[in-house]
Protein backbone atom coordinates (compact mmCIF):
# COMPACT_ATOMS: atom_id res chain seq x y z
CA UNK A 1 0.00 0.00 0.00
CA UNK A 2 2.76 2.58 0.70
CA UNK A 3 4.46 2.00 -2.75
CA UNK A 4 1.12 2.50 -4.17
CA UNK A 5 0.92 6.01 -2.46
CA UNK A 6 4.25 7.09 -3.33
CA UNK A 7 3.66 6.05 -7.25
CA UNK A 8 0.26 7.87 -6.98
CA UNK A 9 2.36 10.87 -5.16
CA UNK A 10 4.79 10.22 -8.52
CA UNK A 11 2.10 10.79 -11.29
CA UNK A 12 0.42 13.57 -9.00
CA UNK A 13 3.90 15.58 -8.66
CA UNK A 14 4.33 15.09 -12.81
CA UNK A 15 0.34 16.32 -13.30
CA UNK A 16 1.30 19.46 -11.13
CA UNK A 17 4.58 19.82 -13.29
CA UNK A 18 2.25 19.98 -16.35
CA UNK A 19 -0.11 22.05 -14.66
CA UNK A 20 2.08 24.31 -13.66
CA UNK A 21 2.95 25.18 -17.72
CA UNK A 22 1.09 26.77 -20.38
CA UNK A 23 -0.01 23.54 -21.85
CA UNK A 24 -3.44 23.51 -19.55
CA UNK A 25 -4.68 27.06 -21.17
CA UNK A 26 -3.62 25.56 -24.73
CA UNK A 27 -5.77 22.45 -24.07
CA UNK A 28 -8.32 24.57 -22.43
CA UNK A 29 -8.05 26.27 -25.50
CA UNK A 30 -9.01 23.25 -27.73
CA UNK A 31 -5.63 23.16 -29.12
CA UNK A 32 -3.43 20.83 -27.24
CA UNK A 33 -3.72 17.41 -27.58
CA UNK A 34 -2.87 15.05 -24.38
CA UNK A 35 -1.36 11.39 -25.05
CA UNK A 36 -0.99 8.93 -22.05
CA UNK A 37 1.10 6.14 -23.45
CA UNK A 38 1.22 3.33 -20.76
CA UNK A 39 2.59 -0.58 -21.26
CA UNK A 40 -0.01 -3.44 -20.19
CA UNK A 41 0.15 -3.97 -16.50
CA UNK A 42 1.88 -7.23 -15.24
CA UNK A 43 0.57 -10.49 -16.93
CA UNK A 44 0.36 -14.02 -15.72
CA UNK A 45 3.72 -16.14 -16.62
CA UNK A 46 1.78 -18.92 -18.11
CA UNK A 47 3.16 -19.15 -21.21
CA UNK A 48 0.31 -18.44 -23.68
CA UNK A 49 0.02 -15.99 -26.67
CA UNK A 50 -2.67 -14.04 -24.58
CA UNK A 51 -2.35 -14.14 -20.92
CA UNK A 52 -4.60 -12.33 -18.01
CA UNK A 53 -3.09 -9.69 -15.53
CA UNK A 54 -2.01 -11.08 -12.03
CA UNK A 55 -3.73 -9.87 -9.12
CA UNK A 56 -0.81 -6.97 -8.97
CA UNK A 57 -1.69 -6.51 -12.46
CA UNK A 58 -5.68 -5.70 -12.16
CA UNK A 59 -4.16 -3.25 -9.18
CA UNK A 60 -1.76 -1.14 -11.02
CA UNK A 61 -4.44 -0.90 -14.08
CA UNK A 62 -6.89 0.72 -11.28
CA UNK A 63 -3.94 2.85 -10.21
CA UNK A 64 -3.80 4.02 -13.79
CA UNK A 65 -7.05 4.81 -13.09
CA UNK A 66 -6.87 6.89 -10.38
CA UNK A 67 -3.97 8.57 -11.63
CA UNK A 68 -5.65 9.75 -15.00
CA UNK A 69 -8.91 10.70 -12.73
CA UNK A 70 -8.13 14.61 -13.10
CA UNK A 71 -7.61 14.23 -16.61
CA UNK A 72 -11.10 14.48 -19.35
CA UNK A 73 -9.96 10.96 -21.30
CA UNK A 74 -11.55 11.22 -24.39
CA UNK A 75 -10.58 7.68 -26.17
CA UNK A 76 -8.82 4.96 -24.92
CA UNK A 77 -6.83 2.32 -27.50
CA UNK A 78 -5.22 -0.82 -26.73
CA UNK A 79 -3.76 -3.48 -28.90
CA UNK A 80 -6.60 -6.72 -29.44
CA UNK A 81 -4.18 -8.53 -26.44
CA UNK A 82 -6.39 -9.04 -23.06
CA UNK A 83 -3.87 -7.60 -21.21
CA UNK A 84 -3.62 -4.35 -22.59
CA UNK A 85 -7.56 -4.31 -22.82
CA UNK A 86 -7.55 -5.04 -19.05
CA UNK A 87 -4.90 -2.52 -18.62
CA UNK A 88 -6.99 -0.14 -20.16
CA UNK A 89 -10.58 -1.04 -19.10
CA UNK A 90 -10.65 0.28 -15.17
CA UNK A 91 -10.09 4.00 -17.27
CA UNK A 92 -12.34 3.99 -19.98
CA UNK A 93 -15.10 2.37 -17.27
CA UNK A 94 -14.88 5.72 -15.09
CA UNK A 95 -15.47 7.65 -18.44
CA UNK A 96 -17.73 5.52 -19.97
CA UNK A 97 -15.97 5.01 -22.89
CA UNK A 98 -15.18 1.70 -24.73
CA UNK A 99 -11.83 0.73 -25.34
CA UNK A 100 -10.91 1.08 -29.14
CA UNK A 101 -8.63 -2.03 -29.94
CA UNK A 102 -6.24 -1.71 -32.68
CA UNK A 103 -3.96 -4.30 -34.01
CA UNK A 104 -0.47 -4.55 -35.30
CA UNK A 105 -1.12 -6.24 -38.55
CA UNK A 106 1.48 -8.90 -39.80
CA UNK A 107 3.70 -7.70 -36.41
CA UNK A 108 4.44 -4.30 -38.26
CA UNK A 109 4.97 -2.12 -35.11
CA UNK A 110 6.32 0.81 -37.22
CA UNK A 111 2.94 0.60 -39.29
CA UNK A 112 0.91 0.58 -36.42
CA UNK A 113 2.35 3.33 -34.76
CA UNK A 114 2.22 5.79 -37.57
CA UNK A 115 -1.18 5.23 -38.55
CA UNK A 116 -1.83 5.35 -34.60
CA UNK A 117 -0.32 8.42 -34.37
CA UNK A 118 -2.26 9.61 -38.31
CA UNK A 119 -5.02 8.65 -36.20
CA UNK A 120 -4.99 10.49 -33.32
CA UNK A 121 -3.51 13.78 -35.05
CA UNK A 122 -6.91 13.81 -37.26
CA UNK A 123 -9.96 12.48 -34.83
CA UNK A 124 -8.18 13.64 -31.28
CA UNK A 125 -7.29 17.12 -31.52
CA UNK A 126 -7.42 18.88 -28.30
CA UNK A 127 -8.76 16.17 -26.77
CA UNK A 128 -6.64 13.51 -24.04
CA UNK A 129 -6.27 10.07 -25.07
CA UNK A 130 -4.94 7.13 -23.57
CA UNK A 131 -3.15 4.14 -25.39
CA UNK A 132 -2.24 1.01 -23.81
CA UNK A 133 0.52 -0.59 -25.66
CA UNK A 134 3.63 -3.57 -24.78
CA UNK A 135 7.32 -3.25 -24.45
CA UNK A 136 7.96 -3.02 -28.14
CA UNK A 137 5.19 -0.48 -28.91
CA UNK A 138 5.60 2.41 -26.41
CA UNK A 139 9.11 3.49 -27.03
CA UNK A 140 7.92 3.79 -31.13
CA UNK A 141 4.91 5.29 -30.23
CA UNK A 142 6.13 7.76 -27.56
CA UNK A 143 9.64 9.06 -29.98
CA UNK A 144 6.68 8.77 -32.93
CA UNK A 145 4.17 11.07 -31.25
CA UNK A 146 6.95 13.80 -29.47
CA UNK A 147 9.17 13.36 -32.60
CA UNK A 148 12.07 13.18 -29.74
CA UNK A 149 13.73 9.91 -28.70
CA UNK A 150 12.10 7.67 -26.16
CA UNK A 151 13.79 5.36 -24.03
CA UNK A 152 13.25 1.68 -24.62
CA UNK A 153 11.59 -0.19 -22.33
CA UNK A 154 12.93 -3.25 -20.49
CA UNK A 155 10.28 -6.39 -20.39
CA UNK A 156 9.89 -5.79 -16.64
CA UNK A 157 9.15 -2.44 -16.77
CA UNK A 158 5.57 -2.12 -15.82
CA UNK A 159 5.56 1.56 -14.04
CA UNK A 160 6.06 3.95 -16.47
CA UNK A 161 3.82 6.68 -17.70
CA UNK A 162 4.61 9.10 -20.95
CA UNK A 163 2.70 11.58 -21.65
CA UNK A 164 3.05 13.68 -24.95
CA UNK A 165 1.60 16.91 -24.87
CA UNK A 166 1.35 18.30 -28.54
CA UNK A 167 0.27 22.20 -29.56
CA UNK A 168 0.88 22.62 -32.79
CA UNK A 169 4.12 22.25 -33.76
CA UNK A 170 5.18 21.93 -30.43
CA UNK A 171 5.81 18.75 -28.75
CA UNK A 172 6.64 17.77 -25.09
CA UNK A 173 6.83 14.70 -23.12
CA UNK A 174 6.57 14.03 -19.56
CA UNK A 175 7.61 11.06 -18.35
CA UNK A 176 6.53 9.68 -14.58
CA UNK A 177 6.12 6.70 -12.70
CA UNK A 178 2.62 5.22 -11.27
CA UNK A 179 1.39 2.42 -9.12
CA UNK A 180 3.83 -0.11 -7.75
CA UNK A 181 7.16 0.72 -8.73
CA UNK A 182 8.21 -1.97 -11.05
CA UNK A 183 10.89 -4.80 -9.72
Amino acid sequence: MRRFVRGIRRIAAALALLAASAIPVAQAAGTATVVVVVRHAEKVADGSRDPALTAVGRARAAALADALASLHVAHVYATPYRRTRDTAAPTAAVRGLPVDVRAIADGDVDAYVQALRADILAHHRGETVLVVGHSNTVPQTVAALCRCVAAPMDEREYDRLSMVVLDGDAARLVVARYGAPSP
